[in-house]
C-alpha cells in the first residue's frame, strides 16, 4: 500500500481495518523508494514496528493516545533513547543517545510512530541543507533544488509523502523557510512553550522544536502533544498550555509588513500573491493595516552575532576530550583539540565558531555582542508594540522560492540573507507559522508567514487554518 499523507487519512484507514503496522511498513518502503532524496540518515525499522504494534494493541483495548497512527520523522539533532543522534556532523558520528528528548517522549506517549532521523544542516547551521556531513538533501518537488534548511530533511520527508509530520528545530527560520520551499506547513512555537531538553544546542536563546505537516490540523495536533512546562528544562514557561482548537475566529486585526513585499529581491510571484492575500483578507472582513518592519537592515546581523556567539560556547564541549570525535593523528592535548575539531566540524560550523569567538573576545565584546543584545531588545519591543495593537503580523516567509543546489554555496552572506523574513520571530521570542500560499512560474511553492504575540498559538493556528490562500 502507498503511505497516506495526513493524520486524518491515517485515522480513516485505521477505522476501515488497516493496522498502524501496515501504515508504518508502507512509510518505510516509501522512504527507501525515495532514498535518492537523502532525506533520511537512518530508518528505525525495528523500533518503529514495535511502536506500531503497541499502538495497534492500544487501539484494540480503547486506550490509544490522540496521535495513534501518526507517522513521524525527527531531525538529527533531537535525541531518541537507544538511537543514534549526530546533528549531521562527523564529530558525533556513531553517538547513541542515552535518553529521549521530552518532545519525543510526549509524542510517543500520544501514540506517534517515529520512522527515522532526518538529514539536516550540520548542527542546524545553514539555510539550504547543503552543510550536512552526509551530503545535501534534494527537494522532492525538484531534486535539482534545495529543500531549505536547516530542517530540510524533515521538510522533505513530509513533502515526499513519506510521513505525516516531522520534528525540526527553528533557530532563525529553520522550520518555516524549508516549509516555504517544500509547500508544507511549519510552526515555530513561542520560545519556552516546547521543551528543548534533548535538543542538541546551536543557539540556546533562539532554538525551538516545532512540527512540519501537510495541514495546519496535523501541526496543531503535534504541537498540542508537545507543549507545556518541563521540569527538565528551566527555560520552559510555567504558563498553562491548553489544547489549541481550530474553530473559525471572528474578524482579526492584522499588521502587514508592506516593506517585505516591495523591497528589492522579492520574487514577483511572491509579491503578487501577498498583495492578493491582503485583498482577500480585507474582503473577508479582517482589518489589514500596514506596519513598519523594525530595524530591517539590523535584524539578520543581530541574529548572526548572537547566534554565533552562543554556538561558539555550546560547541566548545566537542573537543575530542570531553565529547565527540578524537583525532587519531593527534600527538598531545593541544593537538587533539585542534585536529579533532578540524576533522569533526565542517566549514560552515567552523566559520560560525570563529565568528562567535571573535564577537565574544575581550576587545570586541562591547562593539558587537553587547550592541547586538541591545538591538535585539529594540526589535522585540517594537514587535510586541505592533502585536499589542494587532492580533497578527503578516509577511512572506521567504523572498524567493527554492534555489538550485550550489547556487549560493560560494557566498555565505547571500545564504544568511535567506533568513531575512524569519529571524524576527526568534529575536522577539514570538510564535510564527508558514503556510503554503502559491507557486512561481516553475511550479515551486512559497509560503505566507504569520506571527502572533508570545503564547498566542491559539490565535496563530486558528488564523492559519482559515487563511484564504486561494
Amino acid at each position: 500500500m502507498r503511505p497516506v499523507r495526513t493524520l486524518r487519512e491515517a485515522r480513516e484507514a485505521v477505522a476501515s481495518g488497516t493496522t498502524v503496522r501496515a501504515l508504518t511498513e508502507a512509510a518505510l518502503a516509501e522512504a527507501r523508494r525515495q532514498q535518492d532524496l537523502n532525506a533520511f540518515l537512518e530508518l528505525f525499522d525495528a523500533s518503529a514496528l514495535e511502536q506500531a504494534d503497541r499502538v495497534d494493541a492500544s487501539l484494540r483495548t480503547g486506550t490509544a493516545g490522540p496521535l495513534a497512527g501518526l507517522l513521524l520523522s525527527i531531525k538529527d539533532n533531537i535525541c531518541y533513547k537507544d538511537h543514534r543522534t549526530g546533528a549531521s556532523s562527523r564529530i558525533l558520528e556513531g553517538f547513541t543517545s542515552l535518553y529521549s528528548a521530552t518532545a519525543v517522549e510526549r509524542l510517543l506517549a500520544a501514540g506517534a510512530v517515529i520512522v527515522g532521523r532526518t538529514n539536516c544542516d550540520e548542527f542546524a547551521m545553514g539555510s539550504s541543507n547543503e552543510t550536512s556531513a552526509y551530503g545535501p538533501v534534494a527537494n522532492p518537488l525538484d531534486p535539482k533544488r534545495v529543500p531549505g534548511g536547516s530542517s530540510g530533511g524533515a521538510a522533505a520527508s513530509v513533502a515526499a509523502g513519506i510521513v505525516h509530520a516531522a520534528l525540526g528545530s527553528d533557530t532563525g527560520g529553520s522550520i518555516r523557510q524549508p516549509a516555504s520551499f517544500t509547500g508544507t506547513v511549519g510552526l515555530k512555537p513561542t520560545y519556552g512553550r516546547v521543551s528543548r531538553y534533548g535538543l542538541i544546542a546551536f543557539a540556546s536563546s533562539f532554538d525551538q522544536i516545532g512540527p512540519f505537516g501537510h495541514t495546519v490540523e496535523d501541526v496543531t495536533d503535534v504541537y498540542n502533544a508537545m507543549a507545556g512546562v518541563d521540569p527538565l528544562d528551566s527555560t520552559t514557561s510555567s504558563r498553562p498550555a491548553p489544547p489549541v482548537t481550530l474553530e473559525h475566529t471572528g474578524p482579526l486585526r492584522i499588521a502587514y509588513y508592506r516593506d517585505c513585499v516591495e523591497r528589492p529581491g522579492v520574487a514577483p510571484a511572491v509579491r503578487e500573491a501577498m498583495t492578493a492575500l491582503v485583498e482577500r483578507l480585507q474582503r473577508a472582513g479582517h482589518t489589514v493595516e500596514p506596519a513598519e518592519l523594525p530595524l530591517p537592515d539590523q535584524q539578520v546581523p543581530t541574529y548572526y552575532i548572537i547566534a554565533t556567539a552562543e554556538a561558539s560556547s555550546n560547541l566548545a564541549r566537542f573537543d575530542g576530550i570531553h565529547y565527540g570525535h578524537r583525532s587519531k593523528a593527534a600527538s598531545g592535548v593541544e593537538d587533539t583539540y585542534r585536529l579533532s575539531r578540524s576533522e569533526g566540524f565542517g566549514p560552515e560550523v567552523q566559520r560560525r565558531i570563529l565568528l562567535g569567538t571573535f564577537v565574544l573576545s575581550a576587545g570586541y565584546y562591547d562593539a558587537y555582542y553587547a550592541q547586538a543584545q541591545k538591538v535585539r531588545r529594540l526589535i522585540r519591543e517594537a514587535t510586541l508594540r505592533t502585536l499589542a495593537r494587532h492580533d497578527l503580523i503578516l509577511l512572506p516567509t521567504c523572498p524567493i522560492t527554492a534555489f538550485e543546489r550550489g547556487a549560493l554555496a560560494a557566498d555565505p552572506i547571500a545564504m544568511y540573507l535567506q533568513d531575512i523574513f524569519t529571524v524576527q520571530a526568534n529575536l522577539a521570542g514570538t510564535p510564527a507559522i508558514s503556510v503554503p500560499l502559491g507557486t512561481d512560474a516553475d511550479g515551486m511553492p512559497f509560503g505566507a508567514q504569520l506571527l502572533a504575540a508570545p503564547f498566542g498559538e491559539e490565535v496563530l493556528l486558528r488564523a492559519a487554518a482559515h487563511l484564504p490562500t486561494r
